[in-house]
């Protein structure tokens, strides 16, 4: 559930007496006698004087002298009070310009040249610090630790019951919405008594992947882990594929609405499962509900964290990745920060945001949009305010600005940084600010050679499995922009470390505001990062809320309390 802080305002006034909610008008003064009529009489001598006094204060010269420099500042003032800025031109002539709103402007780059200065500088005083050793500085708290065991003895059989039929799904999405359609299939599958057939891959028009689940996960492993909870088999068996002539696509496909009830499942699908012993649901990306009874929860927790394990060609490669990241930051105690950072330009179009690409980029911008998502964001009515977007927070962060944000948070240009993400958009612009912050930056096409990476070429899913890995195992987790990947990265992050998620999500809207003030100083952009940083920290240990999402949260569903109290300063599991 979104939380938002809503400032509480000031009361408004009580409403004026109604005797002077008008001006004076021809029925008040026709109406008004006795001591109205002196009030009045008084009113207009009072007027006298004062243009006796002012008539004759402008006839002497010398106050007529100061006039026009009276009457210059008078604007200024008057100006300066509805928000106007002078500007000087090249040519000494000063105009006068309204301000522009938030957000209408990338300054973000101006901004990072003003305080460059100041970041090299912290560098240098702060130079035996290092930051990465005492990010979390959690208090003593009840660590968390997984339970597989329990969840176990609440779905699993020594012998599973005869099945009610064959459930086939198509996963849709990127790599974590294909890893969310694969979990909730198995609950489902679970709650039908059905056989799951191994997952279908839908190419999708956005990531086009062709890879198939054994591609990317563990087939025969993720087969074992369930063995006791549902079968699971690679395919249809012939005799039933020959009832539907062979071919997949005449087994009936149910529609199931989005985040549909357990209940819907027993008596809707159900039925048709045990009639005709084969059903399909295609697409099945987020078909059932975030909040069911905790035996489905458990399995979600146990085909996620345990039973899904990325495929052995993934996995080798991964795992020597972490290992050059591990050595890379021996200085650091093997401690080093991963950022997700989404700035593809299929990203950028999306957002409908603007940076410094001029009438380029927002040609290149329209061009990206009607290609993936063809008349969408040309319909009827539909308006684009690219500076709303910004200070609504809804706009990718660029590598400047992750930047800027870390060197506040007291990362220095020593602190190893790995950088998970596609292909960045004008990557050799974008990314020089952030490599000028970070030198010890690494991404997987420098952490791997061309020879290691060339079997994943081209397959966006396999690639975000080395991304993930890399992730998985930094000391500080960075998320950017939202979205499967770090939503199911802060899960288990926290399913593997005691609970807390070691990630800093930025406050986007706070951001936004910080980078448009041009005048900001050094010393207090870097008390805000701090408070962002400390408050990224407090909310690592929450827990799933009822409405929440157990891959995020996985306390209490899958996860106990320890008895013992722990100080968690640094990764307590690797």
């Amino acid at each position: 559930m979104r939380n938002s802080n809503r400032s509480t305002s000031l009361s408004p006034s009580p409403p004026s007496s109604p005797r002077f909610r008008h001006g004076r008008s021809k029925n008040f003064t026709s109406v008004a006698a006795g001591a109205g009529a002196g009030r009045v009489g008084k009113q207009r001598a009072a007027d006298r004087i004062v243009f006796v006094l002012i008539s004759a204060v402008f006839r002497r010269k010398g106050v007529l002298l100061f006039a026009p420099l009276l009457y210059i500042s008078g604007m200024l003032l008057f100006m300066g009070s509805l928000g106007f800025d002078v500007a000087s031109l090249k040519n000494a002539v000063d105009v006068v310009h309204r301000r522009l709103p938030p957000g209408s402007v990338y300054w973000s780059p101006q901004l990072f040249e003003k305080l460059w200065p100041f970041m090299e500088a912290d560098s240098i005083s702060n130079a035996s610090h290092n930051t990465l050793m005492t990010t979390w500085n959690l208090k003593m708290h009840q660590a968390w630790k997984p339970c597989v065991n329990s969840i176990s003895s609440k779905t699993g059989f020594s012998e599973l019951p005869e099945s009610n039929g064959f459930l086939i799904i198509e996963a849709n999405g990127g790599l974590n919405q294909q890893r969310l359609s694969i979990c909730d299939a198995v609950a489902v599958a679970w709650l039908l008594n059905a056989t799951l057939v191994i997952p279908i891959f839908h190419l999708n028009s956005v990531w086009q992947d062709s890879s198939k689940f054994g591609d990317i996960f563990d087939e025969e492993f993720f087969i074992h882990a369930l063995r006791n909870h549902v079968n699971v088999v690679r395919e249809l068996p012939e005799d039933v594929l020959q009832r539907f002539d062979n071919n997949i696509s005449n087994i009936v496909n149910l529609r199931v609405k989005g985040w549909s009830s357990p209940a819907h499942y027993l008596e809707k699908v159900l039925p048709k499962l045990k009639a005709m012993g084969a059903v399909r649901i295609a697409p099945f990306s987020n078909r059932l509900a975030y909040s069911v009874p905790s035996n489905l929860q458990g399995l979600r927790c146990l085909s996620n964290f345990e039973a899904l394990r990325f495929s052995e060609p993934i996995r080798t490669l991964a795992d020597k990745m972490v290992e050059r990241m591990l050595k890379n930051s021996s200085h650091s105690g093997g401690k080093y920060v991963s950022v997700h950072l989404r700035f593809e330009m299929d990203m950028v179009a999306f957002s409908c945001c603007e940076y410094d690409g001029g009438e380029e980029e927002r040609q290149e911008m329209d061009i990206a949009r009607e290609r993936s998502w063809r008349g969408k964001f040309r319909r009827r009515g539909r308006v684009i305010r690219p500076d709303a977007n910004r200070v609504d927070g809804k706009c990718p962060l660029t590598p400047l600005e992750v930047g800027m944000m870390l060197r506040g948070m007291g990362f220095d240009k020593y602190t190893p940084v790995f950088v998970a993400a596609g292909n960045i958009y004008k990557a050799e612009k974008y990314m020089a600010p952030l490599k000028q912050m970070f030198p010890l930056l690494e991404t997987k096409d420098t952490l791997a050679t061309p020879e290691e990476l060339v079997i994943f070429k081209g397959h966006s899913s396999r690639l975000a499995a080395l991304d993930y890995t890399v992730c998985l195992h930094s000391e500080v987790f960075v998320t950017t922009q939202g979205g499967n990947f770090p939503h199911f990265l802060m899960g288990h992050r926290r399913y593997l470390y005691g609970g807390h998620a070691k990630t800093i999500k930025p406050d986007k809207r706070k951001l936004a505001l910080l980078f448009d003030s041009r005048h900001i100083r050094w010393e207090t952009f870097k008390q805000q990062m701090k408070d962002m940083l400390r408050h990224s920290d407090v909310k690592g240990s929450e827990s799933k809320k009822p409405t929440g999402s157990v891959y995020t949260f996985p306390m209490p569903d899958c996860m106990c309390k320890r008895s013992e109290s722990v100080h968690e300063n640094g990764n307590t599991t690797h």
